[in-house]
């Protein structure tokens, strides 16, 4: 099932025309859980992977052993959380039963440390994207095919995974690895992607508010707190940032979510030139902020929103934020930069 985005509340360039010039179009994903093959995009799923190239571990977690959790007890323990919720239960009732209660522990990092893991942990498939579903995929040149892998261990200050890029002509992948290696254990749970099958959609985007001139900024924030009523139940107030500038959750290209810092100058690593954003990755599509950005085909879910479409992929950035991977663009194969926002 396509994914349809509602039309945004308002023109917000009838309002701030200078807004116009600034607007950029960006590729909802829309992940939804489904079993995707190595010949779909998807998020979570298998990768087109030549059977001849070896698999990328990560070079900082490379051994003698690391503590964690079995990927597969990660996804049992999500299931039995999922079936627990949707079962009825008299009032006071404990969610899970002891038997259950074990495995969802099993299957916590902060609960247990696991069976350890030796040598060189592997990296896991976190995206993959053909460009005959995402057409505005940039990419080198004779390319169809991006793949994203990371590290499910977090990573220095910043709590991100390591994050490996991979350009591929899907034409020439004429003998795929049959399965990805996966590792014992992974670090953090929020890393494992469940495999869902994508739904692109184009939509436009404006820049967040931190992007925009000190006097543009300021006569929004003065038309948004016009808008407050006494009886704020009594008026549907629209925000800029959360309902008319940046989509939420997964997506190729567009604007950068900024949230908690002010942009920063970033450049190639490799030749300096400018940067700009590939890909978005974003634990939850929609919330009780940004909800006017629900697509239309999933309006009749009212089930438990973590349980529910919007968090599809159960991956979880620093407590809810976004992961952004930057490329160059002069050259889309240099090393990429990544951001959390």
């Amino acid at each position: 099932m396509s994914r349809s985005t509602p039309p945004r509340p308002l023109d917000v360039t009838a309002l701030f025309p200078e807004l116009a010039p600034m607007a950029r179009t960006a590729v909802r994903l829309h992940p939804r859980a489904g079993t995707p093959t190595a010949a779909d995009s998807s998020i979570g799923g298998p990768l087109l992977w030549p059977s001849q190239e070896p698999w990328p571990t990560c070079p900082d977690h490379t051994g003698p052993r690391h503590h964690g959790v079995a990927p597969d007890d990660v996804r049992l323990g999500r299931r039995i959380l999922s079936e627990a919720w949707d079962r009825p239960r008299a009032e006071g009732a404990d969610l899970l039963t002891p038997a259950e209660r074990e495995i969802v522990d099993r299957a916590s990092v902060s609960g247990r440390t696991g069976i350890p893991q030796d040598g060189p942990v592997p990296m896991i498939p976190v995206a993959q994207l053909y460009a005959s579903d995402v057409p505005a995929l940039p990419r080198p040149a004779g390319t169809d095919l991006l793949q994203v892998l990371w590290c499910p261990f977090d990573h220095d200050e910043d709590h991100l995974p390591a994050v490996e890029l991979r350009w591929w002509a899907s034409a020439d992948v004429t003998d795929p690895l049959p399965a990805a290696p996966q590792p014992s254990v992974i670090g953090n749970d929020d890393y494992l992607p469940e495999p869902c099958a994508l739904h692109p959609e184009t939509v436009t985007e404006y820049p967040a508010p931190h992007e925009l001139s000190e006097d543009l900024a300021e006569r929004i924030e003065a038309w948004e707190e016009a808008q407050n009523p006494e009886e704020p139940a009594d008026v549907a107030v629209i925000g800029y940032q959360y309902d008319l500038s940046v989509a939420p959750g997964c997506k190729l290209g567009g604007h950068a979510p900024w949230s908690f810092s002010d942009p920063f100058p970033m450049a190639c690593p490799e030749c300096g030139s400018d940067v700009r954003p590939l890909l978005t990755v974003g634990g939850t599509e929609w919330n009780s902020g940004n909800g006017s950005w629900r697509p239309i085909e999933d309006a009749a879910y009212t089930g438990l929103h973590f349980l529910g479409p919007a968090c599809a992929t159960r991956l979880n950035i620093g407590r809810g934020y976004h992961m952004q991977l930057y490329v160059c663009t002069v050259a889309p194969d240099h090393p990429h930069v990544r951001n959390m926002q």
